[in-house]
């Protein structure tokens, strides 16, 4: 019993360090893929290793090697020496730890005992979140305080006083929607979200509560300082806001919390809005008792899948130069002998496990869940980014306004309304 819950314990810090830390250089590429297809340009097609490039993926490798190599340099005007190098170390560790309580797949039970599948095996649920994401704001104080420049000053107030505007309001979106579910815990909220209105809707959060889903998505946005609300750092008027002073790996922290922060976020609403790990209409429950029947799905559409994928990909890998082509008809090829090696794979274990009779399997569940977890969340960051690359910044007092004029007036008449329908 012991070791499997050493297994059970290593698989839920794997997935947790998996998700954080590879996430950042998978975003910066989305980042970079997206944006030069909204502009009508190439993006990220030259860094290489050995020919293969990935698709631009190798840029954002090269990117944390340049990151981590480059000179840490301290001015000599910094006065609080030791607050300027701990703020970003601080601001890392809890955009990181806030992570801790989104639940990625439906408890599992072994021997009789039920283990959570998140990071950190807890039932304070979304109150872990908002206190981790509340103290995070004062990392970026810290770093603008300690900085002593009058331009990383200014960003660190920004960074507070935002932090009051859209706070307030999203966790008033949060209380409409603990209203309706009863409880703190995600898991719970994930499993309320499984089920349908009317036999047909799926209960979704954004379908429950669509005022509660926009207020949040919108204060999300805020949380992450990304572009419209990137008002800590903007570019324009402060040069880079709290980080201006930073360089090397001190910099990378910060860098590397924004996109990390993208991605809780983004795992965040898709737990309290949009089902979850769960697929629509169908539970936990449904994926267990239909072991079989998925399987023969998986086995026939997997295949079609990457052959799909794989000609996409040799379709893509041309160029009118001919030295380029040479180059891009090898890495297609490498590429395709790697992923039908890996389709292979899958393949088999799916035909294993489909002759040998699998039932009520708890394991394939999880898989599909983590997968959909992944999926969903990924679908998210494609939205923050779109608006990032469509939107222009707010102005400092646009983002006030909105915050304390707009968003809190309607979070507060949606607590009334939904508390009324829930007495009712």
């Amino acid at each position: 019993m012991e070791t499997t819950v050493i297994l059970i314990s290593i698989l839920r810090i794997t997935v947790f360090v998996m998700l954080a830390l590879s996430s950042l250089a998978i975003l910066v590429w989305l980042e970079r893929r997206i944006s030069a297809f909204m502009q009508d340009r190439s993006g990220p097609n030259r860094c290489a290793i050995n020919n293969i490039r990935l698709g631009g993926l190798v840029q954002s490798v090269a990117d944390v090697v340049k990151l981590f190599t480059k000179e840490d340099f301290i001015p000599n005007h910094i006065e609080h020496r030791a607050y300027f190098i701990f703020a970003p170390m601080m601001l890392f560790t809890l955009v990181v730890m806030s992570l801790g309580v989104i639940p990625f797949a439906d408890n599992i039970t072994i021997n009789s005992r039920e283990f959570m599948m998140q990071p950190l095996p807890i039932d304070i649920g979304i109150l872990w979140f908002f206190g981790f994401a509340g103290l995070s704001v004062y990392g970026i104080i810290i770093a603008g305080w300690s900085s002593h420049n009058k331009y990383s000053i200014l960003g660190s107030i920004r960074a507070a006083s935002q932090s009051v505007s859209y706070e307030i309001p999203m966790g008033l979106a949060i209380i409409s929607m603990l209203i309706v579910y009863g409880s703190v815990n995600l898991n719970d909220m994930v499993r309320v979200q499984s089920e349908t209105i009317f036999g047909i809707i799926p209960s979704w959060g954004i379908i429950i509560q669509p005022l509660a889903g926009i207020i949040f998505i919108v204060t999300a946005f805020a949380e992450t300082n990304r572009t419209p609300f990137d008002l800590a750092e903007g570019e324009s008027e402060l040069v880079g806001g709290y980080h201006t002073e930073y360089s090397g790996i001190r910099f990378t922290l910060f860098f590397a919390a924004e996109y990390i922060a993208i991605f809780i976020s983004s795992a965040l609403i898709i737990t309290l809005f949009f089902g979850g790990y769960n697929l629509p209409w169908v539970s936990t429950e449904m994926l267990r008792e239909n072991s079989i029947l998925i399987l023969t799905i998986l086995a026939i559409s997997i295949p079609i899948i990457f052959y799909k994928f794989l000609d996409w990909m040799n379709k893509n890998n041309t160029s009118k130069a001919k030295s380029l082509k040479a180059k891009r008809v090898l890495e297609a090829k490498a590429l395709s002998k790697f992923f039908i090696t890996i389709t292979a794979i899958i393949e088999l274990v799916i035909l294993y496990n489909l002759f040998m009779g699998v039932e009520n399997s708890q394991t394939l569940a999880l898989i599909i869940q983590i997968v959909t977890f992944i999926i969903k969340t990924f679908m998210m960051i494609f939205v923050f980014i779109w608006v990032r690359w469509t939107l222009p910044r707010f102005r400092y007092d646009q983002l006030q306004k909105l915050g304390w004029t707009r968003l809190l007036p309607l979070a507060l008449i949606n607590i009334l309304i939904t508390t009324i329908v829930v007495v009712i």
